[in-house]
């Protein structure tokens, strides 16, 4: 299984103010932590699949919803969605959304350099073999992995892989300690 977590500091459980921040002002945004991360689909089987066979995550369920409760929530007209929850080992949770009219709503561009292109960072043991399996698994590395050349996390190697839809994926594997 490929041990992945959520780079560090993503699962806070407490709001923590940053150097220079007060304490007011992380009151003020009432954020207390980071519950879970999204993606909309194409195909909740095939997303599904990426997310256990590729990264070794958890599929802990599915389920179905739709109607006025999720437009209102979405602002997405006439609404229906598969859906599933899948979980990293360290237990940050990831829901995969499959609309159905999921292609009608747009796409993400293929370049993680778009306006608006996001990417979850896992962390990993061996980012050789992460590849590797996700390369075994159907889909392909965006990089080759590379040190971080300073900073706190240098380093640390680094490279984003493609899954389904072009969910971007940055495999962060850290320095031997």
């Amino acid at each position: 299984m490929l041990l992945a977590s959520v780079a560090a500091g993503a699962q806070a459980q407490t709001a923590q103010a940053r150097p220079g921040e007060s304490a007011t002002m992380n009151d003020a945004t009432n954020v207390i932590a980071v519950d879970h991360t999204g993606f909309a689909v194409s195909s909740l089987d095939e997303a599904i699949r990426f997310w256990t066979e590729a990264l070794g995550f958890t599929l802990e369920r599915q389920a179905e919803m739709g109607g006025d409760f999720l437009h209102q929530v979405t602002g997405v007209d006439d609404p229906s969605v598969k859906t599933a929850i899948v979980r990293a080992p360290n237990g940050y949770v990831v829901e995969l959304l499959q609309y159905s009219k999921g292609r009608q709503n747009g796409a993400v561009p293929d370049s993680a350099g778009a306006i608006g292109a996001a990417h979850l960072a896992l962390t990993v043991k061996d980012i050789h073999a992460a590849m590797a399996r996700v390369e075994a698994a159907g889909w392909k590395a965006k990089g080759s992995p590379l040190p971080i050349a300073g900073g706190p996390r240098k380093g640390t190697l680094v490279t984003y892989v493609s899954g389904p839809d072009h969910i971007t994926i940055e495999l962060m594997q850290p320095p031997a300690r």
